[in-house]
């Protein structure tokens, strides 16, 4: 699997589902355009929510991947378009995994009022702690809506510190399609190995 892919899947895993589930719970529906930059990288995106769902799209040097987010069926689907295949991860497993950090205490911080690409927010502070005592952590900001609008954190990848930054842009509040959050007709279940194995192989076409 692509490194930055990867890192992104990290990064989406802590700033949009845990860092989310600890701010309050988003009021509305809408749609952004995302950022992601790491040390691997950056990366465009879009971002689409409601209520208990959330759909994010990563594109980088042409391979894309998105992930699905259904608190309310507590699962995550990562979908990979060209390979039209997806994996389903429940989001009750104790190990830690895309959309899932029930394994970890968190701690949260209100830091004050911050305005992010013209959209008001509250920047926050989290300290995030497995049960092995490691620690990451790092900032939000978030709207009166619940909306995390912009992440600035660190993790770390086999002892080595990686800061990742998220935004959003272009913040459009409104009714989204409930096809956005279902897995599109034709994709085929695929294990974690077998996908990776598949975006290696479709991207060496």
């Amino acid at each position: 699997m692509n490194k930055i892919i990867l890192t992104a899947v990290m990064s989406i895993s802590f700033s949009g589902a845990a860092l989310a589930a600890e701010a309050p719970k988003v009021k509305v529906e809408y749609s952004a355009d995302s950022s992601m930059e790491m040390e691997q990288g950056s990366m465009k995106g879009r971002v689409y929510s409601a209520p208990g769902k959330e759909r994010r799209e990563m594109d980088q040097n042409g391979q894309k991947m998105i992930t699905i987010m259904r608190l309310d069926k507590k699962v995550v689907w990562m979908l990979m378009p060209e390979q039209k295949m997806y994996m389903e991860n429940p989001m009750d497993d104790s190990k830690p995994q895309p959309g899932n950090m029930s394994g970890y205490k968190v701690e949260q911080t209100v830091v004050g009022p911050e305005s992010v690409n013209g959209v008001k927010a509250t920047k926050g502070k989290v300290v995030m702690t497995d049960s092995k005592g490691t620690k990451m952590g790092g900032f939000m900001w978030t709207t009166s809506d619940g909306i995390v609008v912009k992440t600035d954190v660190l993790a770390m990848d086999n002892d080595k510190k990686m800061r990742m930054k998220m935004d959003l842009t272009n913040l459009k509040v409104g009714h989204q399609d409930p096809a956005l959050f279902e897995i599109p007709a034709g994709y085929t279940s695929m294990s974690m190995g077998g996908m990776f194995g598949g975006m290696m192989g479709g991207r060496h076409k």
